[in-house]
């Protein structure tokens, strides 16, 4: 069944900043397996755009980076991506395409369409995918540390909780623990 997994970064404290946390080879390698676990990504325009500034460069070699960081970068570059944005259309990066219309019928549409299932790992577009149901399973790397700042995972909240039933917990030498989630309901 096609799935839409949401992951991301999360200190303790709820903070989505991508600068805060433990960004090593264990938590590329642990991206880079869910990454090739799943047919596509998804992401709004502005985490787009955050990718688009750094990966693909890494990937043709123009930035030093780890062996860890080449790989996902690599991988990423032949990746089909998707983006869902009203304010941007043009996605020159490769293998990137633009969701267009209304968002429930596009993400289920690409959900539909990809029987590996999306990775989504854009934190705003997540919220709004929750509030319309489209979520299934959620793979947070939650990181040892309290950054006493935004932005928040579901910064504005939801209009309900959501119940989650835990698959895995697994903690990385570095501190990290990963934690998979499955919506309950």
């Amino acid at each position: 069944m096609p799935r839409l997994t949401f992951s991301l970064n999360v200190t303790l404290d709820g903070c989505i900043d991508h600068q805060e946390g433990i960004a090593d080879d264990e938590t590329h390698a642990y991206f880079t397996r869910l990454m090739d676990e799943s047919g596509a990504m998804l992401w709004g325009r502005t985490t787009y755009e955050l990718m688009e500034s750094y990966w693909p460069a890494v990937a043709r070699g123009e930035i030093e980076a780890p062996a860890a960081e080449r790989d996902w970068a690599v991988k990423l570059e032949s990746k089909p991506k998707y983006v869902m944005s009203t304010t941007r259309h043009d996605f020159p990066w490769t293998n990137t395409h633009h969701l267009v219309g209304d968002l429930r019928t596009a993400v289920q549409e690409l959900k539909d369409s990809t029987p590996e299932g999306v990775l989504l790992g854009s934190g705003k577009l997540a919220k709004e995918l929750d509030r319309l149901g489209l979520i299934d399973e959620y793979r947070f790397l939650i990181h040892p540390v309290i950054a006493g700042h935004g932005p928040e995972l579901y910064e504005g909240g939801l209009p309900s909780a959501r119940q989650l039933k835990l698959i895995s917990a697994e903690p990385m030498s570095n501190g990290v623990l990963a934690a998979h989630y499955r919506r309950v309901a």
